[in-house]
């Protein structure tokens, strides 16, 4: 099973290395028996579902789509018809390319809150090499 330093811990949950050390010492965190200690990776991916819970949905729909990125605009440019809108939901950032029509009725501008929902037929995986 994997298991990752406190920094590199909280380098893929967004956090601190001090938030790691204090969630370990409340309990809130695993660790392995290994000096220094580091954190299983299943308890990581569980944190992680946690962490991603507690930005809230403003929208108030149901919907199919599982995907949904909370975030705040971060950059709107719009050109002619077309806009580019970025997002920065947590460590994410999320671009999308819509019409400059769309951006004004949403209202987007720098700072707005906004949920990017991603509905797409393909996701590549990707795993790092194994340094050997």
């Amino acid at each position: 099973m994997p298991s990752y330093k406190i920094a590199e811990a909280a380098r893929l949950l967004g956090v601190s290395d001090d938030t790691v050390r204090r969630w370990i010492d409340h309990g809130v965190l695993a660790t392995t028996d290994a000096i220094p200690a580091e954190i299983p990776g299943e308890a990581l991916a569980e944190r992680a579902v946690e962490v991603a819970r507690t930005a809230s949905d403003p929208t108030d729909v149901l919907s199919s789509a599982r995907n949904r990125f909370v975030g705040l605009v971060t950059r709107v440019q719009a050109d002619g018809i077309m806009a580019q809108v970025d997002i920065q939901a947590g460590p994410h950032r999320v671009v999308s390319l819509l019409s400059a029509e769309a951006v004004r009725d949403l209202g987007l501008e720098v700072g707005s809150l906004a949920v990017a929902v991603v509905k797409a037929t393909n996701v590549i995986v990707e795993t790092p090499k194994e340094t050997r």
